[in-house]
């Protein structure tokens, strides 16, 4: 199967039914070639696509992984959007070794950087301003790290 039941005049048909305002975000899981996501774009919708196959180039994620709660669990998501040879762009917070959780994610190491001391500076400025972080951050050594990897 290429499309769903009733093409591109069911996707307009559902969009009209929700009556989603200008600029409403919107995720279409199992996006294909985009036809849908292109098709919301152009009604002025903030649509993004993510495919159920390994259909990415690339995947970047700053500072998102840590806050997911899981992020094991990110990382097999992350490479289960991959393209074969596709890659992992990530900065995170990090409380335990950054390199070993890639590698058992499948991820071959391609650039590990550690960026601890910007972070430190970053966060206690934040601080300092009254900004909350966010989360609950765990006990430990904490580290920051700029990683590429490339799902192997």
């Amino acid at each position: 199967m290429k499309s769903h039941p009733g093409g591109m005049e069911h996707t307009r048909r559902m969009l009209a039914l929700a009556a989603l305002p200008e600029g409403a975000r919107v995720l279409d899981m199992g996006a294909g070639a985009g036809e849908s996501v292109q098709l919301m774009r152009s009604l002025g919708l903030d649509a993004v696509g993510i495919d159920l196959e390994a259909s990415f180039d690339a995947v970047l994620s700053q500072c998102a992984f840590f806050v997911s709660g899981d992020r094991a669990g990110a990382l097999r998501e992350a490479r289960r959007l991959l393209r074969p040879g596709g890659l992992l762009l990530l900065s995170d917070v990090f409380f335990e070794e950054p390199t070993a959780l890639l590698r058992a994610a499948g991820f071959e190491i391609l650039k590990a950087e550690d960026m601890t001391h910007g972070w430190r500076e970053y966060y206690l400025e934040a601080l300092w301003r009254g900004e909350d972080c966010g989360c609950e951050l765990p006990r430990g050594r904490c580290c920051y790290w700029l990683l590429i990897g490339r799902k192997d």
